[in-house]
């Protein structure tokens, strides 16, 4: 029996994922590792903004006004410039690295909509400010603990879920073999790569990440499910390539890669 829970999601294009919940544990082991970046972060930047601020004694003289009033505006700063870094710090990593924090990617766990896709600006910045409220008298931790999908407040507001990533995938390439790296020029001459959204390429990524865990049966009908899809996505009818399902979707990964590089 796992010591975790595990969540079967259907994508939008109607595929099934399987996911395991990070759990209490693994969680925190990630936050402990971000709120040490972070304070110490902030902690650097407040010594910063006080060595400013026994400055302003001199700054009166210079610019003719009131040092109370120059300390009035600069502690507002100060506390503006906090308050950006700190809910900054978890919305430009999730956002950036598709879910997941310095913390995060040390713990192999990562930030997903509830339909498997990867988190926007939207989810983080709502799962960010409701931080605070989920760390007053742990009530994040019991969300979680006692929570069927393991969701603290902000989760369950911004529709999101934490979930394992596999350390033998997690900061490797993705392995694409030499056919669809020759396919893939085809491919962007017959597809219109502007209609494979970021949600699709993601799909297609976290597939091909996971693939190799797959039982040979589950894994050809998966891909084959992807390849359809993507198919009718970009209404593509015929190849003109005989490839297998996983080609097509190596290919699509390699070419959208270009696509956006040019």
């Amino acid at each position: 029996m796992s010591l975790f829970n595990r969540i079967k999601i259907q994508t939008p294009e109607s595929v099934e994922l399987e996911f395991t919940l990070a759990g209490v544990g693994g969680r925190a082991v990630a936050l402990t590792i971000d709120y040490v970046i972070l304070w110490t972060s902030l902690l650097l930047v407040f010594w910063f903004l006080i060595f400013v601020l026994s400055q302003l004694s001199q700054w009166d003289v210079i610019l003719s006004a009131d040092s109370d009033v120059l300390q009035l505006w600069a502690q507002a700063i100060i506390g503006l410039v906090m308050f950006a870094m700190y809910v900054g710090y978890f919305i430009g990593f999730e956002t950036a690295w598709y879910g997941q924090t310095p913390g995060k990617r040390y713990a192999h766990i990562r930030v997903i909509r509830d339909d498997a896709q990867p988190v926007r600006v939207f989810q983080t910045t709502l799962r960010s400010l409701l931080r605070p409220v989920d760390d007053i008298f742990f009530l994040g931790f019991f969300c979680i603990l006692l929570g069927k999908r393991e969701k603290r407040i902000g989760d369950w507001l911004a529709g999101t879920l934490v979930v394992q990533t596999d350390p033998r995938t997690a900061g490797k390439d993705i392995a694409v073999s030499e056919l669809a790296k020759n396919v893939a020029p085809k491919l962007l001459e017959e597809m219109d790569f502007e209609r494979v959204s970021p949600d699709n390429f993601a799909t297609i990524r976290e597939y091909l990440k996971r693939r190799n865990g797959l039982l040979p049966a589950a894994r050809k009908e998966l891909s084959i499910k992807l390849a359809r899809a993507l198919k009718e996505t970009v209404q593509l009818e015929n190849l003109t390539v005989e490839m297998t399902a996983d080609t097509f979707l190596e290919a699509v990964y390699w070419g959208y890669q270009q696509q956006k590089r040019r």
